[in-house]
């Protein structure tokens, strides 16, 4: 058994709006850590109206504060949208509300289209996602125990021990987690492709830090559990209409499930879709079981983070509880 943990998106629902998918990512939170889930990661999405977590910080703040014991972050932060200073104050002041509580994962990507991440940044340069290596070390100055020569200082921030995390799809995060000792998690909900070989490059070469003294990978994965294998792919087809609706560049809110969905695709879409989330266990209890074990028998993760992007809010919940259950068989 290794650990499970949660990637939320706090969807927005078609029919509904911000304010209830917020109070949805708080009820799911408080339910996981009853499940024993270890850690509730949010994602940073900027001009997405189906997500309400753009505000990452303090969406974050919002769900550590609604709960105790399970561990709260960032899954992550898009550094080339933020000075690594104004992160650096952002979490600092998190860790200090919520001590021992707080993960902040970093992302290179924009998290959302070049408009909006001109409107982010103001003036973004045209290499800020070039910058990024730099920019994680300069954040991890910031947090560090002996900085008080700093010229420029994070109050909160350091001296804090906020683990970091480099978040990837592609081979660049691994290599920048392996030279930086930093535990690596894989965007392999949605982009699978290249898992293990960037697993492999991580691994092989890993230096320790200060922070970790082996390799630690965490890998995204759907799990979309209920009572019958019928019910599950039913539910599934919210994520997949998502997913086309993205690509086809017309993003919009969680639909509701659709029967019959996969009949009216192209037979491209179809095979995109099955690439994009070859990722995932969709079905009853058993079904998912053998998903999971599947998965991680032939990745080797440390760790599996799952995401279940359904739009009943309910059905949501049990999937989440079934997916608990039959990891602790």
């Amino acid at each position: 058994m290794i650990p499970l943990s949660v990637l939320d998106l706090s969807p927005i629902l078609e029919g509904g709006d911000a304010a209830q998918a917020l109070r949805n990512t708080l009820d799911l939170a408080r339910h996981a850590e009853r499940w024993g889930y270890r850690r509730y990661w949010l994602a940073e999405h900027h001009n997405m109206p189906g997500i309400a977590s753009a505000a990452t910080s303090i969406v974050i703040a919002h769900v550590a504060g609604g709960t105790s014991t399970i561990r709260v972050g960032a899954g992550g932060i898009m550094l080339p949208n933020h000075s690594p200073l104004a992160i650096a104050e952002q979490f600092g002041t998190l860790e200090s509300l919520f001590p021992g509580r707080i993960d902040l994962a970093l992302g290179r990507a924009p998290g959302s289209d070049p408009l909006t991440a001109r409107a982010l940044r103001r003036n973004p340069s045209a290499d800020a996602a070039d910058a990024f290596p730099d920019d994680v070390v300069e954040l991890m100055g910031y947090f560090a125990a002996d900085g008080s020569e700093r010229l420029v200082q994070a109050v909160p921030g350091a001296g804090l021990n906020v683990p970091i995390w480099i978040l990837g799809s592609s081979l660049f995060g691994a290599q920048i987690a392996a030279a930086l000792g930093l535990p690596y998690a894989f965007a392999s909900h949605f982009a699978p492709a290249l898992m293990m070989q960037a697993m492999a490059l991580y691994r092989a070469e890993f230096q320790p830090s200060a922070q970790l003294d082996r390799p630690y990978v965490m890998l995204g994965f759907n799990a979309i559990a209920a009572a019958t294998d019928e019910e599950a792919r039913l539910l599934f087809t919210s994520l997949q209409q998502a997913f086309i609706n993205l690509r086809r560049g017309r993003p919009g809110r969680l639909p509701r499930p659709v029967d019959g969905f996969e009949n009216r695709l192209a037979p491209a879409e179809r095979q995109m879709l099955d690439q994009a989330l070859a990722s995932s266990a969709i079905g009853s209890a058993e079904t998912v079981q053998r998903g999971v074990e599947a998965f991680i028998a032939r990745t080797g993760a440390d760790e599996l983070i799952v995401t279940s992007q359904i739009y009943d809010h309910a059905a949501r919940l049990r999937s989440y509880e079934i997916t608990a259950a039959v990891q602790r068989t």
